[in-house]
């Protein structure tokens, strides 16, 4: 790549009053065994040392752009999508570190799968001060269950991804959603475009007070039940407000501690078995791959159950069809294995 050819991979970091992270996290870059990419830092109008972090870099694929005030998150991803040469746009947030070798493999996932407009991975947390944490965020593979699973939670992880920067350009993201603007996005992609995730850790996340998943929990609650509900609604099923508290808490059992007691565990089931015959009629979702996602809803509600409910949650799961998903998944698991 000569200065004048627009590089294969723009990485892009938004970076807000994150003067003791962001160095780490564009070293993880410089460090990539890939090359062919520039490195985007567009700072939010930090009002910490950030900004001398950022020009503090002496590379020539270090480009430093500043918004003239605070223009939030949305806006400021869009800035990054607008300003990108690259082909493709990989995201990293700037309190977070990529693996060596991220760009490598999803860089050539993409050149091997034109279809997919997006790739992510896993991601494993460490500490503020960078110790690396057991703790690991898996997400489905294949388009199919990620499509699936997004009526249920977010199944990309956006500090993982890389991206076909045309197509995103295209779509964006939407000024509303302060929280969750990703989830929005991959919701939006999913019903035109395919997406994939790599089945191994490509990014450290940072765990630290000053997340923004921290400080902006409620509104983070408010936007996922917004985007659940436009979900529902596309499948055909009509959700009250009651009902969808309980479909947001089918994906936060174990965050919030929750233990379904039989009321929960019926209703859980009715309102399973409900979305499978919707799917049916209006076929939104692969069939195997949402009676997959389901399957897993259930299992996971009655595993959460059988602390108030002992044996009764483990009879209550056996005796559902929703079982079959997950025994299905097993049976494809021993056959792999044979």
């Amino acid at each position: 790549m000569t200065s004048h050819d627009p590089p294969k991979v723009t990485v892009f970091i938004p970076i807000y009053n994150r003067e003791a992270y962001v160095g780490a996290a564009i070293d993880s870059v410089l460090a990539q065994s890939f090359r062919d990419f520039e490195l985007l830092l567009i700072d939010d109008g930090s009002t910490d040392r950030s900004v001398e972090v950022l020009r503090s870099y002496d590379d020539p694929r270090v480009r430093v752009v500043c918004n003239g005030r605070n223009l939030g998150i949305p806006r400021t991803r869009n800035r990054g999508l607008e300003l990108a040469r690259g082909e493709y746009i990989a995201l990293l947030d700037s309190d977070d570190a990529a693996r060596p070798g991220r760009l490598q493999k999803q860089a050539a996932f993409l050149d091997r799968h034109p279809d997919c407009v997006q790739v992510g991975g896993w991601k494993q947390d460490m500490d503020e001060h960078g110790r690396v944490l057991r703790k690991i965020k898996r997400q489905p593979t294949s388009s199919a269950d990620i499509h699936a699973q997004l009526l249920f939670r977010c199944s990309l992880t956006n500090t993982t991804i890389m991206g076909r920067t045309a197509t995103l350009r295209e779509y964006g993201y939407r000024n509303g959603f302060a929280r969750c603007q990703d989830y929005d996005l991959h919701v939006r992609l999913a019903a035109r475009h395919k997406m994939a995730n790599l089945p191994q850790v490509l990014t450290y996340a940072r765990v630290h007070p000053g997340q923004i998943t921290v400080r902006t929990q409620e509104l983070g609650n408010t936007k996922k039940a917004e985007i659940m509900r436009r979900q529902l609604t596309d499948l055909g099923v009509p959700c009250v407000e009651k009902d969808l508290r309980a479909h947001l808490m089918l994906s936060r059992m174990r965050k919030f501690r929750f233990v379904p007691d039989r009321a929960y565990l019926d209703w859980a089931e009715a309102w399973l078995l409900g979305l499978t015959a919707a799917n049916r009629r209006v076929r939104q979702y692969s069939e195997r791959a949402f009676a997959r996602a389901v399957s897993e809803k259930w299992l996971q509600t009655c595993w959460a159950a059988r602390a108030g409910m002992g044996r009764n949650a483990w009879n209550a799961f056996f005796q559902s069809p929703l079982r079959k998903g997950i025994v299905a998944r097993l049976g494809q698991a021993v056959h792999a294995s044979l």
